[in-house]
């Protein structure tokens, strides 16, 4: 922990002890649980321990080290406070659970404040609110909700496909078999669509083109997070700059390139209503990196480098 300056949260086991740290700026989220026989459940989601009936007990300090043995639990704290905090926004935006609790703060929550902020900085008149599974629904909600707009079901996920954003290779080729539109619902409406975040924008436009092909009149596509700007060295899948859609294109120009009638993103300034701190991480939105960044941030470098050696 002395050494390493990032993202991490570990955990290491041996037959003695279990042993586990949260990097001192608290990137990722930890948190530990206790099961009626005694037994302590380490995870990185409040949702993972009652999946094994465990009760939760509380998050890990960042910074903090957990040794757990028969001796009970010691808490190591002489790294907490050597740095600030910053707890990574996209975890209540995107990579979270939704009945996750981080940091004393509930994902759902967060999500349907922001369909809530997202009604109020970007409204539109429409028939209908429907949301991107499954990261787009709960701010899909809270926009019907602050709109009066209704809710509804307008996209059905294929259960036996895994998440396209974190899929680096044929994430387009993928849009139809992960989703299928709902005909009866969307047919001849304005729709509200909800969805996480744009990134390339290739996954966005397949989308827009699915609903209208089901017969949706117009598509108001609207993010619950800031546009991506620059690449996320903590953990997230946030391409280089080269290949951010928000990077090149303003957001109308995006819109017309998705096929959307009109686009509007979550207001950066607005990020910590979500978090209920203003302790977080947004580097991927607004370049402010709390520690060193490559010199090379290309996403493919290091192939790049493999290329170079096998040329000399």
């Amino acid at each position: 922990m002395g050494t390493l300056d990032g993202a991490y949260s570990l955990v290491l086991m041996s037959t003695a002890k279990l042993i586990c740290a949260r990097d001192p700026y608290g990137f990722r989220p930890l948190c530990y649980g206790k099961t009626p026989d005694g037994a302590y459940i380490v995870a990185s989601e409040s949702c993972a321990l009652a999946a094994v009936g465990a009760c939760f007990i509380r998050d890990v300090m960042p910074g903090e080290v957990l040794i757990f043995s028969r001796d009970g639990v010691v808490s190591r704290r002489e790294r907490c406070g050597t740095r600030p905090k910053k707890l990574c926004v996209f975890e209540y935006i995107y990579f979270a659970r939704p009945d996750s609790v981080i940091d004393g703060r509930s994902v759902h929550a967060a999500r349907i404040d922001a369909g809530r902020i997202l009604s109020e900085t970007h409204p539109v008149t429409a028939d209908l609110v429907i949301g991107v599974p499954d990261s787009g629904l709960d701010a899909a909600l809270g926009y019907s909700r602050a709109s009066g707009i209704p809710y509804d079901i307008g996209l059905i996920k294929n259960k036996y496909i895994g998440r396209t954003f974190i899929s680096p290779d044929g994430r387009a080729d993928q849009v139809n078999i992960k989703l299928s539109a709902v005909e009866e619902v969307v047919r001849g409406k304005r729709i509200v669509l909800i969805d996480d975040s744009i990134v390339r924008g290739t996954t966005s436009g397949r989308i827009v083109s699915l609903l209208k092909r089901a017969g949706a009149r117009e598509i108001h596509f609207r993010v619950s997070a800031p546009p991506f700007l620059y690449p996320c060295f903590y953990g997230t899948d946030v391409d280089s700059r080269e290949n951010l859609i928000a990077v090149r294109h303003t957001p109308a120009e995006i819109a017309r390139m998705i096929g959307a009638d009109s686009l509007g993103f979550f207001p950066t300034e607005r990020l910590n209503e979500l978090t209920g701190d203003r302790r977080f991480c947004r580097a991927c939105f607004d370049g402010r990196y709390p520690t060193k960044t490559p010199e090379d941030t290309r996403k493919n470098r290091f192939e790049t480098k493999l290329s170079e050696r096998k040329e000399e």
